[in-house]
C-alpha cells in the first residue's frame, strides 16, 4: 500500500486532463475518509512482522525502490510538460502531483535513510533529496532539529498560534540559515576552510546547481520552471508535515538554564494505520525523536505520546484553516508548555 500514491500519480500523469489531480485527490480525500473508518484496523500487523528479523531486508528494499519511483515520476512529468501542451490547470495539477511524490516518496524516505549509520544508505538518502533541492535538510535535520526540537531555537518547531502559511514562509529560510551555521561550526571544529572537501554544504550547492543546469540544457527553461515549482511544492508539503508533528510543544528549562532531555511528549504522534503504511511510520514521530537510530519498522506507539486526533492528510487540511486548527489543537497542548513561551 506504500506505493499506491505514486501508482495513482503515474496513471493520472499518463492519462492527462483532470486525471492529473488523481494523486492529490487520493491523498487528501480518499485516505482521510478511509482512516476515519479503518483507524484501528491492522493495528498490530507491523508489530508482528518486525519481530521476524528474516524479513527485515524487505523493509529496506521498500525504501530503495522509491528511488525508481522518483526517477519515473520525473520522466513522466517532464515528458508531459514537453509533449502534452498542458493547459494552466493541468500544469498546476502536474506540479502538485509531482511535488507530492517528491515529498512523500523522496524527502520522507531520504529522512529515514539519512538517519542510518551505514554510509551508503546515508548517501543514497542525500541523492533522493536532489530533485527537491533540499540537500541541506541532512545537515539541519540531523545536527540541528534533533538537538533543538521542542525549543524556540528550533526553526522546525511550530509556535503556538502560528499559522501554517506563515510557517511556510519563515521555516524554510530559517532551516537554510541553520544549515549554514551548522556547517560553519563543523568546519571550525576541524579548522577547515570554506573550500575544504569537508564542506558538505558547498558540495550540496554544486550538485543541485549541476542538476538544474542539466535540466535547462536538455529540456529548456519551461521544464526548469516546472522542476523549480515541483521542488518548492515538495518542500511545502514536507514542511506541512513538520508543522503538525511539532506544533506548540516545548521542552522545559531546568534551574541551570538547560532544556530537559527530549521525551515522548515532545512530538505529536499519529497511529492511523493508512498514514503509517504510506509514510513509512513517520507518523510514529514521538518514538523517532526519542530514539533517532531506530529503523522505521521498529518504531512504537506509546500511550505517553500526545496524539493527533486525525491522520496526517486530514491534519494538514485542518492546518490550512488556521482558526479551525487552533480550535482543535490548542486545548490539547499542556499549559506548562504554553507558559514556556514567556521563558
Amino acid at each position: 500500500m506504500a506505493y499506491t500514491g505514486p501508482l495513482i500519480a503515474f496513471l493520472g500523469i499518463s492519462i492527462g486532463g483532470y486525471w492529473i489531480y488523481s494523486a492529490p485527490f487520493y491523498v487528501f480525500v480518499i485516505i482521510p475518509l478511509l482512516e476515519l473508518s479503518l483507524t484501528k484496523l491492522g493495528y498490530d500487523i507491523i508489530e508482528e512482522v518486525r519481530d521476524n528479523e528474516l524479513v527485515h531486508w524487505i523493509f529496506d528494499l521498500m525504501l530503495y525502490l522509491n528511488f525508481l519511483i522518483i526517477m519515473l515520476t520525473l520522466y513522466l512529468s517532464i515528458n508531459a510538460v514537453i509533449y502534452d501542451d498542458l493547459s494552466t490547470i493541468e500544469f498546476v495539477g502536474l506540479v502538485i502531483t509531482t511535488g507530492l511524490v517528491l515529498s512523500g516518496n523522496g524527502i520522507n524516505v531520504a529522512h529515514e535513510l539519512c538517519h542510518r549509520e551505514n554510509v551508503l544508505e546515508k548517501s543514497f538518502g542525500k541523492i533522493m533529496l536532489i530533485p527537491s533541492l533540499f540537500m541541506h535538510f541532512y545537515l539541519e535535520h540531523n545536527f540541528g532539529h534533533h538537538l533543538n526540537v521542542a525549543t524556540k531555537e528550533d526553526p522546525v518547531t511550530a509556535k503556538y498560534n502560528e499559522p501554517l502559511y506563515l510557517y511556510w514562509i519563515t521555516t524554510p529560510i530559517k532551516e537554510i540559515i541553520s544549515a549554514i551555521e551548522i556547517q560553519k561550526n563543523l568546519l571550525n571544529r576541524t579548522k577547515s576552510s570554506f573550500f575544504s572537501i569537508k564542506n558538505d554544504l558547498l558540495f550540496y550547492i554544486i550538485i543541485q546547481s549541476l542538476y538544474l543546469l542539466l535540466i535547462t540544457y536538455f529540456f529548456g527553461y519551461y521544464v526548469l520552471l516546472f522542476i523549480l515549482l515541483s521542488a518548492l511544492t515538495s518542500i511545502l508539503f514536507f514542511e506541512s508535515v513538520n508543522y503538525i508533528e511539532h506544533y506548540g510543544l516545548l521542552r522545559e528549562k531546568n534551574s541551570s538554564g538547560r532544556y530537559e532531555r527530549v521525551r515522548l511528549i515532545h512530538s505529536w504522534n499519529s497511529n492511523h494505520v493508512i498514514g503509517r503504511i504510506v509514510l513509512y511510520e513517520l507518523t510514529r514521530h514521538s518514538d523517532h525523536h526519542y530514539k533517532t537510530t531506530k529503523k522505521y519498522q521498529n518504531l512504537v506507539s506509546f500511550e505517553e505520546a500526545p496524539q493527533l486526533p486525525y491522520g496526517y492528510p486530514t491534519s494538514i487540511l485542518l492546518a490550512m484553516a488556521p482558526w479551525l486548527w487552533f480550535k482543535i489543537m490548542n486545548p490539547r497542548i499542556p499549559k506548562n508548555m504554553i507558559m514556556q513561551l514567556n521563558n
